[in-house]
């Protein structure tokens, strides 16, 4: 502890630096130099105070100006409560806060409170020898002028961050798991293999029936580090409000986050949350339909029909039963076509033998309905004949086959197409070297500066055009190539789908949104491609 000598200040030097002075695209720095260039301005000037001494520096680098919630402000303050500071030197009043309002409160309430004399060096301001004037004219001015340059750094920021959201790049501290940040460009993902291919295996557990939590049990079973445990295996300095224990392990809410996130299936969502403001760091939920969402920005994890069918499975209670890793069958996809509410699986033990049938929720609970009762074996045949005959129908080669013909590739049309775009492709290199041997003319002087910018004007606008010139005709050579091959390999897969010897849980999630049990062992079953079953019927 330092000895105060009489009629000498206990000086605390306090200096800060956030991330907003600096670049707005918030580059971590270590101790800076405008930190270093505080230190020695502070520090002299206390040195050359015959009625000062220094009693501790107090260093915030990497904190912001807009509220006063920072290790060392908070230390300091400590130190002035216990009487051990009496005086505060900064080198700005900048340095000290941006906060206007909390600044004043501070500088003109607390200090005088608790006898502290206040100095900001470079603004000429001691609350010792301050008059009315720079009381209360040039001190709330200047207060309320950092106030101002931290709300216009927040808008910059924000303007700088929603245009990078919209252009579909990826602007987090942190890849989230699966993915990591490209090589040559930080704000854009590519799969981790190893961890993409865990993802790959959550996805695929759900659409076997298995619970969030069962799925979870499975990973740590597995021995499979946590999205967290993975990212500091891996050297990134990670941390999250989701942390509760020493080594953090797999849980239902971790695993119910990856099923339930988009980006997995190469869309890029981003701006789910919002600061409350500059001066407030809280973050807020915004609405879905406010969300930033760019499809195509990366490679994608997960196909998007596995990822909806996740979704519909999530919206419906697929808990397994106690004692098992799965859940049933129709677990997610069966319900009562009255009261529409998802039907209960019982199984009926009597004399060694056990029969497993469905029945309705609410007539169970006694608040109406009937039972709808129907056994699983009955119902499990219905559904795949009624799946059968759906496939056959769409499978009828007489058909099928006017609709493949009339998607035939035309190889006469594609020759052609070709030809063009060679020749296209030619034409955007012929003015791309024209453009790069004008640099060279002017270079040597045999053109003019206005020469230059008039013909490389003229013979960018004539390369643009080739340019889109080209895409389009490759466009149209791909789509007569898709017409014919990709329907032919449709057809192919459908076939195969035909071949089923019984109903599986795989053809149940591809081609059935739901099954509806009426009373009397009546069943309604709805396909998902509806719209696509129709046009060949």
């Amino acid at each position: 502890m330092h000895l105060q000598k009489e009629g000498v200040y206990t000086a605390a030097a306090y200096l800060r630096l956030s991330r907003d002075d600096g670049d707005i695209d918030g580059s971590i720095k270590s101790e800076s130099d405008s930190i270093s260039s505080q230190r020695e301005l502070v520090c002299s000037y206390i040195k050359k105070q015959n009625d000062m001494q220094l009693y501790d520096i107090y260093i915030d680098d990497g904190y912001s100006g807009t509220n006063f919630d920072r290790p060392q402000f908070k230390r300091m303050m400590a130190d002035i409560e216990a009487g051990d500071v009496n005086c505060v030197v900064v080198k700005d009043l900048s340095r000290f806060g941006r906060d206007y309002i909390e600044a004043g409160r501070l500088i003109q309430k607390a200090f005088p409170a608790y006898h502290v004399r206040f100095i900001a060096v470079t603004d000429n301001f001691d609350s010792l020898t301050a008059d009315y004037n720079t009381r209360s004219l040039v001190l709330p001015v200047k207060n309320f002028i950092n106030d101002s340059y931290c709300r216009d750094i927040s808008c910059k920021v924000k303007s700088h961050q929603k245009i990078k959201r919209e252009q579909g790049k990826f602007i987090g501290a942190f890849a989230m798991y699966g993915y990591c940040k490209t090589a040559e460009d930080k704000n854009k993902l590519c799969p981790d293999g190893y961890a993409a291919d865990i993802v790959r295996k959550i996805f695929s557990w759900k659409l076997e029936g298995m619970s969030a939590l069962a799925i979870a049990q499975k990973l740590n079973g597995l021995g499979v580090l946590s999205p967290m445990e993975y990212k500091k295996a891996h050297g990134e300095k990670f941390s999250t409000g989701f942390y509760t224990n020493a080594s953090a392990k797999w849980s239902a809410v971790a695993v119910k986050r990856i099923l339930t996130n988009e980006i997995y299936t190469g869309t890029m969502v981003q701006g789910k949350k919002e600061q409350v403001n500059y001066k407030v760091k809280k973050m807020v939920e915004k609405p879905k339909e406010e969300w930033v969402r760019v499809e195509g920005t990366h490679k994608a994890i997960v196909p998007k029909e596995d990822f909806e069918l996740v979704q519909a499975l999530l919206a419906v209670d697929t808990r397994a039963k106690a004692g098992s890793k799965c859940a049933h069958l129709f677990s997610g996809k069966l319900f009562c076509a009255d009261c529409k509410e998802a039907m209960v699986r019982r199984v009926n033990r009597c004399k060694g033998a056990s029969k497993v049938y469905f029945i309705c929720p609410t007539r169970n609970k006694g608040q109406g309905c009937t039972r709808h009762s129907i056994l699983e074996d009955g119902l499990k045949e219905a559904v795949f004949q009624t799946l059968q005959a759906q496939l056959h129908v769409f499978l009828n080669m007489s058909r099928q086959m006017e609709y493949i013909q009339g998607m035939e590739v035309d190889f006469e049309e594609i020759f052609r197409l070709e030809k063009e775009v060679e020749r296209l492709n030619r034409e955007q290199e012929k003015y791309q070297e024209l453009r790069a041997g004008l640099y060279e003319d002017k270079q040597t002087g045999l053109i003019t500066e206005e020469d230059f910018k008039n013909f490389g004007a003229i013979f960018c606008k004539q390369q643009e055009a080739a340019k889109a010139s080209f895409e389009k005709q490759e466009a149209m050579v791909k789509q007569l190539f898709c017409n014919g091959i990709l329907s032919g390999m449709e057809l192919e897969r459908m076939k195969g789908e035909i071949e089923l010897e019984g109903l599986d849980r795989d053809a149940l999630l591809s081609f059935i949104a739901k099954v509806e049990v009426y009373e009397g062992k009546r069943i309604y079953v709805e396909f998902w491609a509806r719209e696509e079953f129709s046009e060949f019927l």
